[in-house]
C-alpha cells in the first residue's frame, strides 16, 4: 500500500531540475514502447497526483485515471479538466473486458500486493497493451534512495521478477523491457551519459515493460 504523500509536494519535485529531468526521462522511454496513436483511449492505473495522466492526455490520448486515494484524485482533478479520474482499486477495476486501448501503471505497482492480480486486470480491460513503470532494484537508484523519502514503502522488483509475473500470459503476450536514469543525480554528467546508453541495459533506476498481446 502507498505510503501517504503529500500531493502538493509530490508534483512539487517534478518542477525541480531533477524532478523534470527523470519525469521527461521516464515519459519518453514510456511513449516509444506504447506507440499509441492519437485518439487511442488509456486507463492511469494509480495515476496519483496525475503527473503522468496529464502528458499522456497532452499527446493526444483520451485518459481515465484512477487512484484509491482520494486527496490524490482531488489534486489531479484541480490541475487538469482533459482527463477523467475516479477513485477504484487496482486489484478491481470497475470496468468492462477491453474498455481501453492501453492501460499503464508508472510506479504505483510498486505499491499494490499481489502486481499479478493488478497485472491481470490491466491486461483485462485494455485491448493492445499494458505499460509498466517500475523501481528497479539493480540499479544505482535503489541504493542511493531506497526507502528514503518517497520510496519509502515501495516494493523494487529486477528483469527476473517481472518475467516471473507474466509466466502465466506467456502463451498470449509478448514483453518487451527498457531502462533509463542509470545515473539519477540530474547533473550535466549524468544527462549527458543518459543519452549515450541503449534503454537494452537492465540497469536503470526506472525499469519500463511492455505487455502486448500476440496477434
Amino acid at each position: 500500500m502507498r505510503r501517504f504523500i503529500d500531493p502538493a509536494a509530490y508534483e512539487a519535485w517534478y518542477r525541480t531540475p531533477r524532478g523534470a529531468w527523470i519525469g521527461r526521462a521516464e515519459f519518453t522511454l514510456l511513449m516509444r514502447l506504447l506507440r499509441p496513436t492519437s485518439g487511442d483511449t488509456l486507463l492511469d492505473v494509480g495515476c496519483g497526483t496525475g503527473y503522468f495522466s496529464r502528458r499522456f492526455a497532452d499527446s493526444g490520448l483520451h485518459v481515465t485515471g484512477i487512484d484509491p486515494d482520494a486527496a490524490m484524485l482531488a489534486f489531479a482533478n484541480s490541475r487538469s479538466a482533459n482527463v477523467q479520474y475516479m477513485q477504484a482499486s487496482a486489484l478491481r477495476l470497475p470496468f468492462r473486458d477491453h474498455a481501453f486501448d492501453y492501460a499503464s501503471a508508472i510506479t504505483s505497482l510498486c505499491f499494490i500486493e499481489p502486481p499479478t492480480l493488478a497485472i491481470a486486470e490491466m491486461q483485462r480491460v485494455s485491448r493492445h497493451a499494458v505499460v509498466l513503470g517500475l523501481l528497479n532494484r539493480h540499479s544505482l537508484l535503489y541504493y542511493a534512495k531506497h526507502d528514503q523519502g518517497g520510496y519509502k514503502g515501495a516494493r523494487w522488483d529486477g528483469t527476473r521478477d517481472v518475467r516471473q509475473w507474466l509466466e502465466p500470459f506467456a502463451p498470449t503476450v509478448e514483453t518487451e523491457i527498457r531502462s533509463a536514469i542509470f545515473l539519477p543525480g540530474g547533473n550535466l554528467f549524468s544527462r549527458t551519459i543518459e543519452r549515450c546508453l541503449p534503454t537494452r541495459l537492465p540497469y536503470g533506476g526506472f525499469l519500463a515493460v511492455k505487455i502486448q498481446r500476440r496477434l
